[in-house]
């Protein structure tokens, strides 16, 4: 399969459904394959990334093509009512369309979606190493609140994640 690199005035971002389904793990095995990107090893199956993320929260980014440039999802990080209004989320672009505004596009699509609904709060880990992501956050108004250090193995070592949240100023 190859990549797509088109972005600009075609880029579209539209909700992430089973059709994309194929794209958008193929695009998510990449990044956990260059290993600065996610603790896991292998991109889940359909069935259970569907279940993991919400879907009123999820996106991909098409050229004109409709070909997948990159998707960006959120999840729930606890059933505590206390914290309905806070998500986590990942976002993923295909390495061929990485420095176009693809990650930029399709968080303000999850910033524009979680605001909507009343969600105050999107927070992600990112590995420091990950300046890329770590500075596409920065755009779009995510702000650092710490590093975890040593959080968790990854492939036989320790590694820290940087915490980046973006509280919402329009949910009161």
């Amino acid at each position: 399969m190859t990549s797509r690199t088109g972005t600009g005035p075609d880029l579209r971002i539209v909700p992430l459904t089973a059709e994309h389904a194929e794209r958008v793990l193929a695009i998510y095995q990449a990044g956990i394959d260059e290993g600065d990107a996610t603790f896991e090893t292998e991109a889940p199956g359909w069935e259970a990334f569907d279940a993991a993320r919400l879907p009123a929260h999820r996106f991909v980014a098409l050229d004109a093509d409709g070909a997948v440039l990159g998707w960006v999802a959120a999840s729930r990080v606890t059933d505590r009512c206390a914290y309905a209004g806070v998500v986590e989320h990942s976002v993923y672009v295909d390495p061929g369309a990485r420095g176009r505004g693809v990650a930029s596009a399709l968080l303000k699509a999850l910033i524009d979606s979680t605001e909507a609904a009343g969600i105050w709060t999107v927070q992600s880990g990112v590995f420091p190493e990950n300046a890329a992501s770590l500075a596409v956050h920065a755009r779009a108004g995510f702000r650092v609140i710490g590093t975890r250090e040593r959080i968790g193995r990854h492939h036989g070592r320790w590694r820290d994640t940087v915490l980046v949240e973006r509280r919402s100023p329009a949910v009161d």
